[in-house]
């Protein structure tokens, strides 16, 4: 059961993206006292971008993008239906400008640290239904800004490794998982955040397999945003975090036990439609201590 709590609890909320990402919470609950600490890593680029009213080849100024993120994360059980969940993501945001742009005054370079995210997790309805369980999990969380990165200069925030706006994020999942091992659940959040960036409604419906061997599931996420500016449109002043910013995105993640607490996890993940959006593809590895 314990390999069952540490594996879908951490492959995807260990998993840092830096223009969006996932529902942070599982359908695993981590037991009093129990819990894990994660370093990962994730790279992903694109050379397209979701603008309006279509995706473009190659991106404005810097012609393809790679982000990268080094990670830590932890997740400890406060009681047996009470999560605490903590993540810090350092970033790497790389471009291809060409030389002639790099006379113009654009770097092809920022990094630093991103945002601190805390939630808080409850489980406060389980039952037996059938050879299986169902849950219901919530969540809240806050996200803050823990870098001086800039986010308000023109087109070389493409480059930018984070919105720096604070959020207040609120998410439900329902989940059923069978005594076998098969899962599947949905989630759905609203994310408050400071300043003129959009709102935004969040969701994720994943399936997957959890056993004592190993875990894997497949996951398809979207966010939707009704406000904000175009880029590169009418209204649009240059401040990336103002722009509306919708996607879908897929993925897999794979999670095996190594021994005497540690575990190792991967996974893929590509933004199929959107807006305002890199069209990124990208994978993640992470080493799991779980206690």
């Amino acid at each position: 059961m314990k390999l069952f709590k540490l594996s879908a609890a951490l492959c995807i909320a260990a998993l840092p993206t830096l223009l969006t990402a996932q529902t942070p919470i599982s359908g695993f609950m981590q037991g009093k006292g129990k819990g894990n600490v994660v370093v990962s890593y994730s790279t992903e680029s694109y050379d397209q971008v979701f603008l309006v009213p279509k995706k473009i080849d190659g991106v404005p100024v810097f012609n393809k993008v790679t982000v990268q993120s080094t990670s830590l994360y932890s997740t400890v059980g406060l009681s047996n239906k009470v999560d605490l969940q903590f993540n810090l993501p350092s970033i790497k945001s790389t471009g291809e400008a060409k030389q002639g742009e790099l006379d113009a005054g654009f770097q092809n370079e920022r990094k630093g640290l991103q945002d601190l995210s805390l939630y808080v997790k409850y489980n406060p309805y389980k039952a037996k239904v059938g050879k299986g369980n169902l849950s219901l999990i919530t969540s809240m969380g806050l996200q803050l800004p823990m870098g001086s990165y800039k986010v308000e200069e023109g087109l070389q925030s493409i480059l930018a490794i984070g919105n720096h706006t604070t959020q207040l994020n609120t998410f439900a999942l329902l989940q059923y998982k069978a005594d076998k091992g098969f899962f599947v659940n949905g989630s759905m959040g609203y994310s408050l955040r400071s300043g003129s960036a959009p709102e935004a409604l969040v969701a994720e419906l994943k399936a997957g397999y959890a056993a004592k061997a190993f875990y894997v599931d497949a996951f398809i996420a979207g966010q939707s945003s009704s406000k904000g500016t175009d880029i590169l449109k009418e209204g649009f002043t240059g401040v990336f975090p103002n722009t509306q910013v919708n996607y879908s995105k897929v993925g897999l993640s794979l999670y095996v036990p190594i021994s005497k607490g540690f575990g190792a996890a991967a996974g893929f993940s590509s933004y199929v439609s959107g807006r305002n959006i890199g069209a990124a593809s990208g994978g993640y590895g992470a080493l799991i201590y779980s206690f």
